[in-house]
């Protein structure tokens, strides 16, 4: 997603998570000690592909510094989806508008989820009823001269409390 909405760039990148969501990714329940651990463990595995990550954490949460080698290897060895780069292209425009973005998700499924919400917090859920092509929550903002999103797995989102 990153090299899709920036481009390739051989630099490290900083990617951010709370515990609950890396005891997910991992199927663990560990607490900041034992994920430490875990992650340690998952750096020496990652290690020939990745490089020497950095895991750093303040309270509950984690960043995981992956270097320059690392980010060459996603970038010459992990394809994008198709969805994801239609998505980007389109809401990365700043005179695209909302139907064009659910436009972009009904080109890919018949069971899209869209909901106007009205918390403050971002103007519209959308996401993929069936789990295809992905299961993550698009929560939409239009800012008046662009729109924004950020995605979210099903139970970080629901950890967030929406």
């Amino acid at each position: 997603e990153e090299q899709v909405k920036l481009g390739y760039r051989r630099e490290k990148i900083r990617l951010y998570y709370p515990l609950a969501s890396l005891n997910r990714f991992l199927q663990q329940e560990c607490d900041v000690t034992e994920m430490d651990q875990a992650l340690e463990q998952f750096c020496g595995i990652v290690r020939p592909r990745l490089g020497e990550l950095e895991i750093s954490h303040e309270k509950e949460r984690f960043c995981i510094m992956i270097p320059e080698e690392g980010v060459q290897y996603v970038h010459e060895h992990l394809t994008d989806t198709e969805f994801i780069v239609d998505f980007i292209q389109t809401i990365k425009r700043h005179d695209c508008s909302m139907e064009e973005i659910f436009a972009v998700f009904r080109k890919y499924s018949d069971h899209v989820h869209m909901e106007q919400v009205d918390h403050g917090e971002f103007d519209y859920l959308v996401y993929f009823e069936n789990g295809m092509p992905d299961t993550y929550r698009y929560c939409l903002t239009d800012e008046g001269c662009h729109i924004i999103y950020h995605r979210y797995t099903p139970e970080d989102y629901q950890d967030f409390g929406f």
